[in-house]
C-alpha cells in the first residue's frame, strides 16, 4: 500500500489544476480533490497494481464532480462564497491577464462535457484514450467533444456570442 499511497501523492498538484479549471474557485477544487483522495483511499482494494492511478484519480473525480453538479441542480438557491485571495505572489503583465480571465470565462461558458474534454487534453495532456476512460466515453466522443469545445472557445475568445453554422451540402 506505500507504493499506491505514494502513486496518489504524486497525483496531487494533477488534480489541483484539473479541479481548480473544472470548478473555478480555489476552495470548491480543494474541497473536490480531498473528496477525490477519500473516496480512492476508501476503494484503494479497486485499483489495480500496474494501472495507471492518474486515469483511476480522474475518473473519480470526474463521477464525483457529476454527481455534485446533479445535486446542485435538485438543490438550488446556494450560493459559493467568492474566493478573492491571491494564489501567487507575481502578477503576469495586464495583456496576460486579460487573456487568462476571458480564457476563464470562455470556458465556464462550455458546456461541462466539453469543458471536461477540453482541460483533460489540453491542460492534463492525457490522451485521447485515457481521456475516453476518464469520462466513461468512446474515443470519437472524445474527438468530436474536443473539437466542439476548441471550436466554441475560439468563437469564445473571438467575442461571438452564438455559435456560427456550418452549411453542408
Amino acid at each position: 500500500m506505500d507504493e499506491l499511497k505514494d502513486l496518489i501523492a504524486e497525483q496531487i498538484p494533477r488534480l489541483r489544476r484539473y479541479a481548480r479549471a473544472l470548478v473555478g474557485g480555489r476552495a470548491q477544487a480543494d474541497d473536490l480533490v480531498q473528496d477525490t483522495l477519500e473516496r480512492g483511499w476508501a476503494r484503494r482494494h479497486l485499483w489495480r497494481r500496474g494501472s495507471d492511478p492518474r486515469a483511476w484519480l480522474f475518473t473519480i473525480m470526474h463521477n464525483l464532480h457529476v454527481n455534485q453538479v446533479r445535486g446542485r441542480v435538485r438543490a438550488p438557491g446556494l450560493t459559493p462564497l467568492e474566493d478573492n485571495a491571491p494564489e501567487h505572489a507575481w502578477r503576469p503583465a495586464a495583456e496576460e491577464a486579460l487573456i487568462v480571465r476571458d480564457l476563464a470565462r470562455a470556458l465556464e461558458q462550455l458546456p461541462p462535457e466539453y469543458r471536461e474534454t477540453v482541460l483533460l487534453i489540453g491542460l492534463e495532456q492525457m490522451s485521447y484514450q485515457e481521456a475516453a476512460e476518464v469520462l466513461g466515453v468512446p474515443v470519437g466522443t472524445v474527438m468530436s467533444r474536443l473539437a466542439r469545445g476548441r471550436e466554441r472557445l475560439r468563437a469564445l475568445m473571438s467575442g461571438q456570442t452564438q455559435p456560427t453554422l456550418r452549411r453542408v451540402k
